[in-house]
């Protein structure tokens, strides 16, 4: 078992760099790519996720577009999850991982960055050679056999289809090949005449019609691993070697040995290979470089790896004790085993770790300035003028022209950065009109060195907050207003389920008219009306009826949510759909009174207050480890004033992953259990109460109060004192799976209960 070491002896070796904020890390960074080109080094930045990554990337691109810039991200899922990562995702790895292997070869060094995650620098990678060995190209006037490039699509994880739409996919007809790969914008189009290849050109997969002509074409693997027969005997053979299970009811296995894919199989990616190795063995001398959490980042990302191993197998080994007592009705049989890979085959850790960057010299970027008074950091944050927003007797603007002329004072260029051409606009008249003068629009950073200091630029850059170097100031419309003037429409999107293009239909799909009920899709056919061609889509109901829906009536249809084709369709005209429409019409009003008649019981109900230790609060919020966003805070603050109202609490907490939901339960939970009540968190899965378990247990390990778990993964006996610890009070907060919610569990003082569905916080007082 890998254990993680203790890192602080480390950290001295790092080089810190203070007073670099968001853009200036950018503009520190592409001198030291100039500078290592020199030496024919080239730079790796790591930094906390890929949200950085794309904000690091934005500004690159505008400060420095002489650097090259290849981005290298992580798999999109967790470790040992049962889903795979996006395909656009494992395409961009790997087209990152070719791009690498031509600067190897380059003999002209440029100034180049990698910009990469911590998820993706503490994970494995196939090695060089099997990428160099995978990839196919082709030229305009060569040969290409179509019985090698259809077995080379195929066992690159190229999906075959009709028409060819979507990045990955390619179609055969004849002696005419489509294929969209990955790394191109468009697909293209392979006209052969047997094995010579006449045309190579590229087309609209919208339109299919042809855009321009190419001369080569490269096609490079869609996954990162392939199912060629080689891969196939070796996945087999590991598999076997390592688990000595049989393959009868395992899906895994058996759709590896038929050559298919299975949702997950990259978790298993070193079985595929002879080997695996990391992106230092595709660079020569890179210079390395790190956010200023990202060491703390890798530690806690390696722990998490740890947690979801450990929990497989112990899911693992309690699905084969059970099975051993053939105890056949228990639901926790009906699942299928997970045989998890050691973790060291995957991913990367400590030791290893900084035996590789040891002599890349690296160094971390921290945007705050140095403590130290004798250090000289290289900017500072930009001004916020949220004092003078509060302050209505205050022109913003006006207080704006003054801060801009004492940094031209300073002979420094002053640039104002805006999130879209619509709030540039925007921003450029309140300027005007509130005395702040009339910024130059600005495009690329060569347009910014012509300007004159007593000049100001706009340009469109995704920065939240601005900076101030020796040379540059840039000020963020967030900085001047506190909000983006380009908002999102108000306008309520439609569903998910509702069709975008005909592509997404096949013949003899089932759909839903609103006005029609359920039909079933028959194709396009080009009808003529009031002397005008109409494309439509030909809609089939009972008794033989058409219905045309021209396709820019698209949005009418929904594709119906029963796959299996058998269901009776509906007759055009009839009175059966709009009765059944009526029906549910009623439900959804009956429905709606009892939400009413339950949302103005809990107003006229009254809950105890829960005020706030705020020192020992601020202790506990001391212990997480990163600035917390305006919208975390916001929802902070929103859910500990409604648990000190008075009132029953019903908040819904929703936000992508990496939003902070876990922080918000943490805090809440803090607040509740500090004053004696008890709470509990529900999560969907055995594996994610698990992890709640263990990121609860850290955070309260010195608080002083009893955390404590309740799922399959715990044994009777450990129940039972949980269960007793729940009704005697001596355990505050437990975290479960739905079990929680039997009738046998007592509490002596519930106070708050958080529900985590499908990684959606919400909580409930």
């Amino acid at each position: 078992m890998t254990v993680l070491k203790d890192i602080q002896h480390h950290l001295p070796s790092y080089q810190t760099i203070h007073g670099l904020p968001e853009g200036q890390d950018a503009r520190f960074l592409a001198e030291r790519a100039r500078e290592a080109a020199r030496q024919k080094q080239v730079i790796i930045h790591v930094a906390m996720d890929e949200l950085r990554i794309s904000a690091l990337a934005g500004c690159l691109g505008f400060f420095a577009p002489d650097v090259e810039i290849i981005l290298f991200p992580a798999w999109d899922c967790l470790p040992y999850d049962r889903v795979s990562p996006h395909t656009d995702m494992m395409s961009g790895r790997i087209a990152a991982l070719s791009r690498l292997l031509e600067w190897k070869s380059d003999a002209l060094y440029k100034p180049r960055i990698i910009l990469t995650s911590v998820g993706a620098m503490t994970q494995r990678v196939m090695p060089p050679e099997t990428l160099v060995a995978s990839q196919l190209v082709a030229l305009k006037g060569g040969t290409l056999s179509l019985a090698d490039l259809g077995r080379f699509l195929a066992n690159n994880g190229y999906v075959r289809t009709d028409t060819v739409r979507e990045a990955g996919e390619f179609a055969i007809r004849g002696d005419i090949v489509d294929i969209f790969p990955p790394s191109y914008d468009a697909p293209v189009r392979i006209d052969l005449f047997g094995d010579d290849i006449e045309s190579i050109r590229s087309f609209d997969p919208s339109s299919q019609m042809t855009t321009g002509i190419l001369d080569r074409f490269e096609l490079r693997p869609v996954m990162e691993f392939f199912l060629d027969e080689e891969s196939i005997a070796r996945f087999r053979s590991g598999y076997r070697d390592i688990f000595g299970v049989s393959s009868a009811n395992n899906p895994l296995y058996i759709a590896v040995s038929e050559g298919r894919r299975h949702a997950g199989m990259e978790h298993w990616l070193p079985l595929f290979h002879t080997r695996l190795t990391t992106i230092f063995e595709y660079i020569n001398h890179p210079l390395m470089s790190f956010d200023g959490q990202a060491e703390q980042s890798r530690t806690e990302r390696l722990s998490q790896i740890l947690d979801f191993y450990k929990a497989r197998l112990t899911l693992d080994d309690s699905i084969r004790a059970r099975k051993q007592k053939k105890q056949t009705t228990d639901v926790s049989l009906t699942g299928v085993a997970y045989h998890p890979l050691p973790p060291e085959k995957l991913y990367i850790f400590d030791e290893e770790f900084y035996a590789l960057i040891e002599k890349s010299e690296p160094i971390v970027l921290q945007s705050f300035s140095s403590p130290d008074e004798s250090y000289k950091n290289i900017a500072r944050r930009a001004r916020d003028f949220s004092d003078i927003r509060a302050n209505p007797q205050i022109n913003v603007f006006s207080e704006l022209s003054k801060y801009i002329k004492s940094l031209q004072s300073e002979d420094k260029k002053v640039l104002i950065a805006c999130y879209s051409q619509g709030s540039r606009e925007r921003f450029k008249v309140m300027m005007e009109e509130g005395g702040a003068g009339i910024p130059y629009p600005i495009d690329t950073w060569h347009q910014m060195t012509k300007l004159q200091t007593s000049q100001v630029g706009s340009v469109i850059l995704h920065l939240e907050h601005g900076f101030i170097a020796d040379d540059l100031a840039v000020i963020t419309e967030q900085d001047i207003l506190g909000d983006r003037l380009a908002r999102k429409s108000g306008k309520r999107k439609r569903a998910d389920n509702f069709l975008k293009e005909v592509g997404a239909l096949a013949v003899g799909d089932l759909v839903v008219h609103v006005d029609h009920g359920v039909g079933r899709f028959e194709g396009l056919e080009t009808l003529k009306a009031g002397g005008l061609l109409h494309d439509c889509l030909k809609i089939t109901y009972a008794g033989g009826d058409r219905l045309f829906v021209p396709v820019e009536n698209i949005d009418l249809l929904t594709r119906f949510g029963n796959s299996d084709g058998q269901t009776e369709l509906d007759k055009l005209g009839g009175a059966g759909w709009q009765a059944r429409k009526s029906r549910v019409k009623k439900d959804l009003m009956k429905m709606a009174e009892g939400l009413l008649a339950i949302a103005a019981e809990r107003l006229l109900s009254e809950a105890d207050i829960i005020e706030i230790d705020a020192g020992h609060y601020g202790e506990f919020v001391s212990k997480f480890p990163y600035q917390e966003t305006e919208d975390q805070l916001r929802a902070i603050e929103d859910t500990l004033s409604d648990m000190k109202s008075g009132k029953p609490m019903d908040r819904l907490i929703c936000g992508d992953v990496g939003f902070g939901k876990t922080e918000i339960a943490l805090r809440a939970a803090y607040v509740a259990a500090k004053t004696g009540a008890q709470v509990v968190v529900v999560a969907p899965t055995t594996l994610l109460a698990r992890q709640h378990f263990v990121n609860f247990g850290r955070r309260f390990a010195e608080m002083g109060m009893r955390v404590e778990q309740l799922s399959r993964l715990v044994t009777s006996k450990e129940a039972k004192i949980v269960k007793d610890g729940l009704a005697d009070g001596s355990v505050r907060i437990v975290i479960g799976t739905h079990a929680l919610l039997a009738k046998d569990i007592k509490f002596s003082g519930l106070g708050l209960v958080v529900v985590d569905e499908e990684q959606r916080f919400g909580v409930k007082q």
